[in-house]
């Protein structure tokens, strides 16, 4: 019996085999098709043939490809997206927290490319770039006086580390174009603006987006103002639209106690996740508040969900943008990537807050502006809400989900200056950076004597004389309006001239410094920073 086993073994075996081949075969040819039927993918490709082999005219196949993919997943929903292969380095850089380039800040005063600021350690530092130069040449190619554009600068100055760029200096005080060579590097990409202390109990951040490195940023900070003996907390998310799920909930776990939950997600395939604090947090006690508005969405929803939802502190300002989908990104074999939505995630009361879709696009982003000419932006009454399933926080306080978060505390846009045109046209030239860094150079000696940005924000007054300067140079690139006109936005300009003198002065936060001293929604935040978060309930609950 066993001999005659041993010699229908390998027969067997290769039989086994053989079958297992042919099923994996046809298991992974349907896998391959498994998005279109045969029928559908058939035509798909004998369109396309079609296309490459008669069209009229010299097309790129490769665009049209990109652009069929992306209408399908336009059919799906607006965040579900195809990244071609020339676009993803770029794309995922604002994540990653880093790019590659020669670590400079500038801006195009009457065509020429101005250096603001070097990054410490940076290539363009390392080599010997100041604060002030002008940049004439870029590889022996003119850039001065030729109408150039902020994309087309940094398409120059940025490329792969290691590789190295040429550039003609011109430097205050020297007559001749001074070359440097410059080796390109890896530079962060703070997603802090600002952090500072308001006054001496309170501190202030600022997050632009949640990437790689925004968690480490944000303790940073959070502990330098917590060693200075800060009680108080403002969280500034205006603007931020979003990023990284994993930064949103390492800040949240700074803020809320262990064992709470932050955020599910869940899905057709993907079960639900929970994602819970877990560690002892830096700022677990003490006042806190967090300000958004319509451009907050996404990681910054997620973080404003859940304060809000453990009643955890105050959220001041208008309703956000209401984004509540997970998006997981996939590499494709042509060097591309798939980001595809693969489930929603919900606040701890269960919320989802993401927006209705109608499948355009167009429509989709313009809600946005919509709440513009509904009146939303200016009364808290016209705010619209989606879903009436009524949700609840910790502490029984009624909120909403279905389209954005509704701030605790309403602050309306200020729109006063919207229709005048010199301010458009001042803002539309960007001439208040332009006229602030010419005046910041040229009273160097004069702004000496502010030692510090709390004695600049106090003292430092932009006088009538100087608003005249700017009037004048204003008129003199292009920019007239009436004196009527002038006259009205003064306290708006002049509040912004000082802010970019901070800025040039001290550090790019301290612009925030200046401009929060005079803003409406972090004034209200104040105000509401120590009082029972029970009575901020729209139902009266």
């Amino acid at each position: 019996m066993n001999r005659r086993l041993s010699i229908w073994l390998p027969l067997i075996m290769a039989i086994v085999l053989a079958m297992g081949i042919q099923i994996g075969t046809l298991l992974n040819s349907t896998k391959k098709t498994s998005f279109f039927s045969h029928n559908n993918l058939n035509t798909l490709n004998e369109v396309m043939d079609y296309v490459k082999a008669k069209y009229v005219d010299t097309i790129n196949m490769s665009t049209i490809e990109d652009g069929a993919i992306s209408n399908v997943l336009e059919q799906l929903d607006p965040h579900s997206t195809f990244i071609p292969s020339t676009d993803l380095k770029e794309v995922n850089q604002e994540l990653e927290g880093n790019f590659e380039g020669v670590g400079i800040e500038f801006f195009l005063v009457q065509d020429t490319i101005m250096v603001v600021s070097v990054i410490s350690g940076g290539p363009s530092e390392k080599a010997g770039i100041l604060a002030g130069d002008r940049i004439i040449t870029i590889n022996d190619s003119t850039f001065a006086g030729i109408k150039i554009r902020d994309n087309a600068v940094i398409t120059h100055l940025r490329g792969e580390s290691g590789t190295k760029v040429r550039v003609g200096i011109k430097r205050n005080g020297v007559t001749k174009l001074l070359p440097f060579t410059i080796i390109r590097d890896k530079i962060p990409m703070y997603s802090i603006d600002a952090s500072y202390l308001i006054d001496k109990k309170t501190g202030y951040i600022k997050i632009n987006r949640f990437s790689e490195t925004t968690y480490d940023e944000f303790e940073s900070a959070l502990k330098k103002m917590k060693s200075k003996g800060i009680t108080q907390l403002v969280i500034d998310l205006r603007q931020n639209g979003g990023g990284l799920l994993d930064a949103a909930t390492d800040i949240v776990d700074q803020l809320i106690d262990q064992q709470k939950l932050i955020v599910y997600t869940k899905g057709r395939v993907y079960s639900r996740v929970d994602y819970k604090t877990r560690v002892l947090g830096e700022f677990e006690e003490g006042n806190l508040a967090i300000l958004i508005d319509e451009g907050s969405a996404s990681a910054s929803e997620i973080v404003t969900g859940a304060i809000q939802d453990w009643d955890r502190g105050v959220v001041v300002g208008r309703r956000s943008f209401g984004k509540g989908l997970v998006q997981e990104q996939y590499g494709l074999s042509d060097g591309g990537a798939l980001r595809l939505t693969v489930a929603k995630y919900y606040t701890p009361s269960g919320r989802c807050i993401q927006k209705p879709y109608d499948h355009n696009l167009n429509n989709y982003y313009d809600e946005v502006t919509k709440r513009y000419s509904d009146g939303e932006v200016l009364n808290a009454d016209s705010m619209h809400i989606n879903d009436t399933a009524r949700y609840f926080t910790s502490l029984g306080r009624v909120v909403y989900g279905g389209g954005g978060i509704i701030p605790d505390i309403f602050v309306p846009l200020d729109t006063s200056n919207n229709n005048n045109s010199f301010l458009n046209g001042v803002l539309n030239a960007g001439l208040l950076q332009q006229f602030t860094y010419t005046y910041f150079h040229n009273h160097t000696q004069m702004l000496d004597q502010y030692s510090s940005l709390d004695l600049f924000r106090e003292q430092f007054i932009v006088s009538d004389a100087v608003y005249a300067d700017f009037i004048s140079y204003a008129d003199k690139n292009g920019v007239k309006g009436n004196s009527i006109q002038q006259e009205k936005v003064k306290p708006f300009i002049s509040l912004r001239i000082k802010a970019f003198l901070a800025r040039e002065k001290f550090n790019s936060g301290a612009f925030y410094a200046v401009i929060n001293d005079a803003d409406p929604v972090l004034k209200k935040a104040m105000d509401a920073l120590g009082k029972d978060i029970t009575a901020f309930n729209r139902e009266g609950k």
